[in-house]
């Protein structure tokens, strides 16, 4: 798995036009499953994403989470995250889940991250997506391989 996470001020994602997922302040979370990921993974990614401190807290530092702040989640699918650049110019997919690996994987995090009392949206599984972000701060962190 793997993932990159903005705090943001608001966040949504659009399918042909239409709002399918809109947050206000909190993270935005694009995820790709790859071959291999495990339940571990997503115990792990759930855990970070809810439990990262990367909000302010009353001195300016970043030393609060999601949870401890309330923040929203808006999780969205994207493979390409998994593509690898490292030969020629043209990515290669080969450590990507398949479709349907992925999106079992996908929305069994989903439902984890569901689990806690914060709002959480989602893009929608396999369709092409406009996201529109304000990054707050900006704040971008990258979480690969989960407890490997």
């Amino acid at each position: 798995m793997k993932a990159v996470v903005q705090r943001v001020s608001r966040a949504e994602v659009r399918v042909g036009g239409a709002t399918v997922g809109r947050i206000g302040r909190g993270l935005l979370v694009l995820i790709a499953i790859e071959k291999g990921d495990t339940p571990a993974d997503l115990d792990w990614f759930s855990d970070k994403v809810l439990n990262m401190r990367v909000f302010e807290d009353n001195a300016g530092k970043m030393n609060r989470s999601a949870l401890e702040t309330g923040a929203e989640v808006l999780v969205v699918s994207q493979f390409t995250l998994a593509g690898d650049l490292s030969r020629g110019r043209r990515p290669g997919f080969e450590r990507a889940a398949s479709p349907e690996e992925a999106e079992v994987v996908y929305r069994a995090f989903v439902e984890k991250l569901r689990q806690s009392p914060l709002t959480i949206a989602t893009g929608r599984f396999r369709e092409l997506m406009e996201v529109e972000l304000v990054n707050d701060g900006p704040v971008t962190l990258i979480l690969e391989g989960g407890h490997r």
